[in-house]
């Protein structure tokens, strides 16, 4: 099956230019994640556009990142952190699509897990979470976020 990508160059999944796109991708939520998962998120807005848009549920309508609205996110670590425990997130099954603006489309599985001290891992929320990432000043930003829970579905 051949997967046709909006672009420059050769940017099939098998080629070169895309392997790195891809690699850089991972990177890019590997560093947002640790951020978020860190015992001060408070750079995790940074990781988004100045005007980046995030939709979850349970809040009804997108709210802006950089607004400071996003504090519920960072909320559940707090409380995993007060009850002993480690918040952290993980990502995969990454899909990226290149498009003819230079933003990037991304859809993938993410994880919420807690771990206790001294206990074993356990699994809070399975995501999806849909992105829009653009180009800032030579680095990937998120400019629009949209998580769904598989259980709310």
């Amino acid at each position: 099956m051949t997967v046709e990508l909006v672009g420059t160059a050769d940017r099939t999944p098998r080629s070169r230019e895309f392997s790195a796109l891809y690699a850089e991708v991972q990177h890019f939520y590997a560093q947002q994640m640790r951020i978020l998962d860190g015992p001060d998120a408070g750079g995790w807005p940074d990781t988004f556009t100045e005007d980046a848009l995030f939709e979850r549920p349970p809040v009804s309508a997108p709210v802006r990142v950089r607004a400071g609205r996003t504090g519920c996110v960072r909320a559940g670590a707090a409380r995993e952190r007060e009850a002993g425990s480690r918040l952290d997130h993980w990502i995969g099954m990454l899909d990226v699509r290149p498009q003819a603006d230079g933003s990037l489309r991304t859809r993938c599985s993410a994880l919420a897990y807690a771990t206790p001290g001294g206990g074993g891992s356990r699994v809070l929320y399975v995501y999806v979470m849909e992105d829009v990432l653009v180009p800032v000043h030579g680095a990937w930003r998120t400019a629009h976020r949209r998580v769904t829970r598989d259980d709310l579905a």
